[in-house]
């Protein structure tokens, strides 16, 4: 059986997947392991992030859950979201119609996890540690609530 996800988590990796993009312009993660106590997202990247990074890359994360702005998911047909979004990890089983999971105006993306309600609802986000190695590059993070 699965383990339930975590919604302040994985709603967390969706505020960090953003914040990479808009400060370092690479790709959401292409692996992740969410968990309650701690989660890990890796990204293609080209080098390891300086502690002045990663010290930015946290406040950009934590300004958004501070922010408390509301999450909400919609759903899209699968043209319109191949239009817009990324689909290769879609399985072939996911139907005509896609969720899109929006965190305020800051992030969207089709998703089918859970999510908090809004962004409060996650508590202080806080970078465990970051490793690079052969063009990947590594954040573990927890939330304190």
């Amino acid at each position: 059986m699965k383990k339930a996800i975590d919604p302040g988590m994985h709603t967390a990796e969706h505020i960090l997947n953003q914040a990479m993009i808009r400060l370092f312009r690479c790709e959401r993660c292409f692996s992740a392991h969410i968990e309650k106590k701690k989660s890990k997202c890796d990204y293609r990247f080209d080098r390891p992030l300086s502690a002045t990074e990663e010290e930015e890359l946290e406040s950009a994360v934590n300004a958004v859950i501070e922010a408390d702005v509301p999450v909400r998911a919609q759903f899209i047909s699968l043209e319109a979201a191949s239009r817009t979004f990324n689909l290769s990890r879609l399985p072939a089983s996911a139907g005509d119609r896609i969720r899109i999971v929006a965190v305020g105006d800051y992030d969207r993306c089709p998703c089918i996890g859970p999510h908090v309600s809004s962004t409060g609802a996650i508590g202080a986000f806080r970078i465990i540690s970051t490793s690079y190695h052969e063009g990947g590059l590594r954040i573990r993070y927890k939330l304190k609530r």
